[in-house]
């Protein structure tokens, strides 16, 4: 893995695109450093764990609250900062538009990703069958043990029950596969599952990897980022 960020081939093969999933190496002033050189303004949401989805179309004069942003608008940097949660980036090669999504175990519950995939379509008229979806690095099942009342919720919410088994380690913890919740909710929303690639690692037993599981710092997190190439 790159010890700066990493990048999705089938996603590096689209020439007005520029992605990278930031390991534990990028900070925020590494990523302003790329943009710079790139002619990008990153845009940063103040994450607050939501369904809350922001169209831009220029740099917002004050910063957002909520967990996605989206755009057709070359020169704009959409940043999700994770640490254990899982950074999506939405695609549509047809239209150039692309979204960044924050996926913590709240805003899954909440179905932000198929929301996202819905105002895509809405907005730019994407096809949900032919979007693309990268999916970056976050904690893995085996680490990531969760209560009850997070599994029932999630029942609630109408997912599949396959996203949980029980825990070895208490009759009342489960264990959580946050990526194959995630990709539910992108075939839920018509997205196919040979148009979703995943950076496979698990934040918690990578080093390289930021997480607060691991690490309990409750301030540092990882810089991931999603752009139209500026046509300046």
């Amino acid at each position: 893995m790159n010890t700066s960020y990493v990048e999705i081939p089938r996603l590096s093969r689209i020439p007005w695109l520029l992605h990278g999933f930031g390991t534990a190496e990028f900070s925020e002033s590494d990523l302003r450093e790329v943009a710079e050189v790139r002619a990008l303004s990153p845009v940063i949401l103040n994450q607050v764990h939501s369904a809350s989805i922001h169209k831009i179309d220029k740099v917002p004069g004050k910063k957002l609250s909520g967990d996605a942003l989206m755009t057709r608008a070359a020169g704009l940097a959409l940043v999700v900062k994770t640490a254990d949660c899982l950074p999506v980036f939405l695609v549509d090669e047809a239209h150039s538009a692309v979204a960044a999504v924050h996926c913590g175990w709240r805003g899954t519950q909440k179905r932000i990703l198929e929301k996202a995939v819905r105002e895509m379509a809405a907005a730019y008229k994407s096809d949900p069958g032919s979007l693309l979806a990268g999916l970056g690095p976050c904690i893995g099942p085996e680490c990531y043990e969760v209560g009850r009342d997070v599994r029932d919720g999630f029942a609630q919410a109408g997912f599949a029950a396959t996203v949980f088994w029980q825990s070895p380690t208490a009759p009342d913890k489960f264990l959580m596969n946050l990526r194959e919740a995630n990709i539910w909710l992108l075939e839920t929303a018509g997205v196919r599952r040979g148009n979703v690639f995943s950076v496979e690692a698990c934040t918690r037993c990578r080093p390289e990897l930021l997480s607060f599981r691991r690490n309990h710092d409750t301030t540092k997190r990882m810089y991931s980022f999603v752009a139209i190439r500026s046509r300046g």
